[in-house]
């Protein structure tokens, strides 16, 4: 359970000695420990990044060794003897995962990369039949998103333009709203085949409706599924109890499981025996109990891992083993807890700059940054991103200088992440002052 006393709602104050309280107070300060904090000159920088690879944990190098000694020791035969047998890995992922995005663990598989997944759940789950073959997005997904939407369309001799129906902000908003989104699936709903959403937006950070946009894609006859590529490890997630149908998400920027991890698939229970359904079929998906009979006829693993094709790599499941297992000790609920106080902390001394400030710089923060993030709690996760009107970059440039590793996005977007498992609010804080020494 989460601390109580931590959780509480907090009077913030914009001084260092209360971050430093925050961080004496914070159940979880210990596991900042546990990682590898970049460093230059002998100091640790500011680490906001974990939006788009998050750090290395220090027991990764002991559950790949395990691994290497396991192929040492026993060769092939390590898939079914030793401590820990390779057929049996999997499971140890899949527990840790169902937590994380609220699903049973039979509904998680784990391999391949995101694009990869995403096109072999577009096989099963994007059935164009006659005049229903339109799909609904948002406008401006992550480019690898729009890439595996123009060339599946494409693979089926459609035209995109004619089949993708992108939702986007209103003319002089950067966020969209929920309200567009249900209305374009209403509107649409006779031609909808499918309804494929981020969870979290990567550029604004704006956490999109997975409850409303799944009952509404259902209402409408299609089927509802979303890349949580920025959303799992970051928001709390239900996606069973939400009735979503599928969805894929890496594991390298919030589950801190390494460049290039190994991705991850949810797929609903409700689709598990059914026959009719189409899938690009591999042998690791074939029945455990008759799989090496190599006999021919795909014939299923009965849950998500039906979906699997080729053998894993056991050394990207060791990594992820790593960070999940630190996910399993901090607990859920606890870094959900700890991740809306340090983001609110965030929020609170942005804000502080722009009153201090705006009287002495009248052209900002209007003229110079606008948070695109949206305020509201529910809204947004770890991730808060400064449109910079003016000399964005060289603010950037600035800020990097001066320890912060952030992330900058063309044209004109700095991202910043603290995240609960490794930031601090002495961070939060140190990198308000830096923020507002550059602006003045």
């Amino acid at each position: 359970m989460a601390d109580e006393a931590f959780n509480k709602r907090i009077s913030f104050e914009n001084s260092i000695e209360f971050a430093k309280k925050l961080d004496n107070e914070d159940p979880l300060k210990h596991f900042r420990k546990r990682f590898f904090i970049p460093q230059r000159n002998g100091k640790e920088q500011i680490y906001f990044l974990g939006n788009s690879l998050g750090l290395q944990s220090k027991n990764i190098n002991e559950e790949i060794g395990k691994v290497l000694d396991q192929w040492a020791r026993y060769g092939v035969e390590g898939f079914f003897m030793g401590e820990d047998p390779w057929m049996d890995y999997h499971d140890d992922l899949t527990k840790s995962l169902s937590k994380i995005v609220g699903a049973l663990p039979s509904e998680i598989t784990v391999m391949n990369q995101l694009t990869v997944n995403l096109h072999l759940m577009m096989i099963s789950f994007y059935q164009p039949k006659g005049k229903r073959n339109k799909i609904l997005c948002e406008a401006k997904a992550f480019p690898s998103d729009q890439y595996m939407f123009e060339t599946h369309i494409r693979n089926y001799g459609s035209d995109p333009d004619e089949i993708i129906i992108e939702v986007k902000p209103r003319d002089g908003e950067h966020l969209i709203r929920t309200e567009d989104i249900l209305t374009a699936i209403d509107k649409n709903k006779d031609e909808l085949a499918l309804v494929l959403f981020s969870g979290v937006n990567y550029y604004t950070g704006q956490v999109f409706d997975i409850t409303a946009i799944t009952k509404a894609a259902h209402d409408a006859d299609a089927i509802a599924g979303f890349d949580l590529a920025h959303a799992a490890g970051n928001i709390s997630l239900q996606l069973h109890d939400w009735g979503v149908d599928f969805a894929c998400w890496c594991s390298y920027k919030y589950l801190n499981s390494g460049p290039g991890a190994v991705g991850g698939v949810y797929i609903h229970e409700r689709f598990h025996n059914d026959k009719n359904i189409q899938r690009f079929a591999g042998w690791w998906g074939y029945d455990k109990e008759t799989r090496f009979k190599m006999e021919k006829g795909f014939k299923p693993i009965p849950t998500a891992e039906g979906w699997q094709l080729s053998t894993p790599s056991l050394l990207l499941y060791a990594t992820h083993k790593a960070a999940l297992d630190i996910f399993e000790e901090a607990g859920c609920e606890n870094l959900h807890a700890k991740r809306k106080l340090l983001n609110n902390y965030l929020w609170f001394i942005l804000e502080e700059i722009v009153r201090s400030s705006s009287s002495k710089t009248p052209a900002w923060p209007v003229g110079r940054i606008e948070f695109i993030t949206p305020r509201r709690e529910e809204e947004r996760g770890c991730q808060v991103s400064m449109l910079m009107h003016e000399q964005g970059r060289e603010i950037f440039e600035e800020l990097a200088k001066q320890g912060v590793m952030a992330d900058w996005r063309e044209p004109d977007v700095i991202r910043i992440a603290p995240v609960p498992l490794y930031n601090t609010f002495e961070e939060v804080w140190r990198f308000g002052n830096i923020i507002k020494t550059i602006l003045n």
